[in-house]
């Protein structure tokens, strides 16, 4: 079995156990899945009244985590080192991986390496109860926005690569409509909490604003 496949599946399973074995964290996820079955996106991003924002946001990171795992393993077979010898978003965009641990500087690699590298990372962060805390009555850190932003500005990366580098073969797949209302609800979810810099964005901006221009003329 493809190595990544087999880690997303297990990576995945980690995820969704995240929240289940929360009962709080829980009672959020059907909320906002049942917003998000309204199909109204901007009402499904936003807090429920009363709730905790970092609940919220731990909630949907998770969820996004999931969603981009499964988005991408429809892809992976044909994301090579030599078809994608780069992380890159178009020939402006390119992504280096660094971690703080074995790779200290940010360092070129393949797409299928760094997006594998980037979901290990992130799995670490969610299984890190000091970090990423699970456990009712357990305070969030008070850095745990900021490891937030950065899982969800590196999540970002996958989608941005998986739009220029292989929609080609999501049109094939009849995936397309699945991708795109997945990143509408990320970039929904991402302005409304303000998680990444507009510059971050960029390699993405013109979906973006059909999104926008979309909204506006209902």
């Amino acid at each position: 079995m493809d190595r990544f496949l087999h880690k997303k599946h297990l990576r995945t399973v980690q995820a969704k156990k995240h929240i289940q074995d929360n009962p709080k964290r829980h009672q959020l996820k059907k909320y906002a899945d049942a917003t998000l079955g309204s199909g109204n996106l901007r009402a499904a991003v936003a807090l429920p009244e009363g709730e905790d924002l970092n609940e919220w946001i731990a909630v949907n990171t998770v969820d996004f985590f999931n969603q981009i795992n499964m988005l991408y393993g429809t892809v992976t077979e044909f994301c090579t080192e030599d078809e994608c010898p780069t992380m890159s978003a178009g020939p402006k965009y390119e992504y280096h991986w660094a971690d703080g641990g074995k790779f200290k500087k940010p360092t070129r690699m393949p797409a299928p390496q760094y997006i594998d590298l980037l979901m290990s990372w992130i799995q670490d962060q969610l299984d890190n109860e000091a970090v990423f805390p699970s456990k009712i009555g357990v305070p969030f850190p008070k850095n745990f926005m900021q490891t937030a932003k950065m899982i969800i500005r590196r999540l970002f990366r996958v989608y941005a690569h998986i739009y220029y580098s292989h929609f080609e073969r999501i049109l094939s797949l009849g995936e397309q409509a699945h991708l795109n209302t997945s990143f509408k609800h990320f970039t929904y979810f991402v302005q409304e909490f303000n998680l990444i810099d507009k510059k971050e964005l960029s390699p993405m901006q013109y979906l973006i604003d059909g999104f926008e221009k979309d909204t506006q003329a209902k």
